[in-house]
């Protein structure tokens, strides 16, 4: 029965994968493409993924020791890696690094959990839809800067205040995303269901949540993205650690090999937990059948 509706919801909308990261989109399709005595169908994507950076690393090191730019404007890749090492043999860089990586898990998970919810209810009531939606959209117009001396006054200069306002910006994409997802499933999908004699939170965790997988992966890869945004935005709320405070405080010092440091280090942590969402969206896809 339930594979009989999952087979229906291939015609759904949400059935083909969006994910915002096209790159990790390759990732995914490269197994089909390979041949079947390929072993290793990542190495091909994995090389191709890797010419803009080593091509970038390249242009880099050219302009950083020509002269080009002064050393105080453009460190060399060197001095980005001797600061990294400076901060890893005073044992500060894990620090930076654990307390800034927790901070985005944490604000991330609370705020996808509350937008699954939310996005529930809205996206398949309209009069609730007609009730929250207006309201919400305008707390989403907010900038993240302007929650921060709000949150700072209400919950303090701490971890709870960071957090919230991480969980604040992962919250909006999932509501968003999902919830629109859920207003636009095939209704034939969804009568199908009914006459399985499917309803309520049945109808929703069997039928329409299955047929919108697709879009909850974009949302999460998207609120996921925002954490990290909003990341910087929280650690200016009193830090003393964190990769945030880091940034702020190699501008100020005039660090600017710190700096590039900081930026290199989002990046790549950034990528490296959405490549786990990519995980997830592999497992769910292949769980669901879509």
């Amino acid at each position: 029965m339930t594979e009989r509706i999952r087979a229906v919801s291939l015609n759904s909308p949400f059935s083909v994968s969006e994910g915002p990261d096209v790159a990790d989109a390759g990732d995914a399709q490269a197994p089909t493409r390979s041949s079947g005595g390929h072993r290793r169908p990542w190495l091909r994507p994995f090389l191709l993924g890797a010419v803009l950076p080593i091509a970038l690393l390249a242009i880099w090191q050219f302009i950083s020791t020509s002269g080009l730019v002064a050393s105080y404007r453009l460190p060399t890749p060197e001095s980005v890696v001797g600061a990294g090492v400076d901060l890893y043999e005073r044992g500060v860089l894990y620090q930076h690094v654990a307390i800034s990586t927790q901070r985005v898990l944490l604000g991330f998970v609370i705020g996808s959990i509350v937008g699954l919810a939310l996005a529930a209810v809205v996206g398949l009531s309209a009069r609730v839809s007609e009730f929250l939606a207006p309201t919400l959209g305008a707390i989403r117009a907010v900038p993240s800067l302007a929650w921060v001396p709000l949150l700072g006054l209400y919950l303090g200069y701490n971890e709870d205040s960071k957090v919230a306002l991480i969980a604040i910006g992962a919250f909006f994409p999932v509501y968003t995303t999902v919830a629109s997802a859920l207003r636009h499933v095939d209704v034939h999908l969804v009568e199908l269901g009914r006459s399985y004699g499917y309803s309520g939170t049945a109808l929703l965790s069997l039928v329409q949540l299955p047929a919108v997988v697709p879009a909850v992966i974009s949302s999460l890869r998207l609120a996921l993205a925002q954490a990290w945004l909003f990341l910087v935005a929280g650690e200016l709320l009193g830090a003393s650690l964190g990769l945030g405070f880091l940034l702020v405080d190699s501008q100020q010092n005039g660090r600017i090999d710190r700096l590039f440091l900081t930026i290199i280090l989002l990046g790549v942590l950034g990528k490296l937990t959405d490549t786990a969402v990519g995980v997830l969206e592999r497992f769910l896809l292949k769980r669901w059948g879509v």
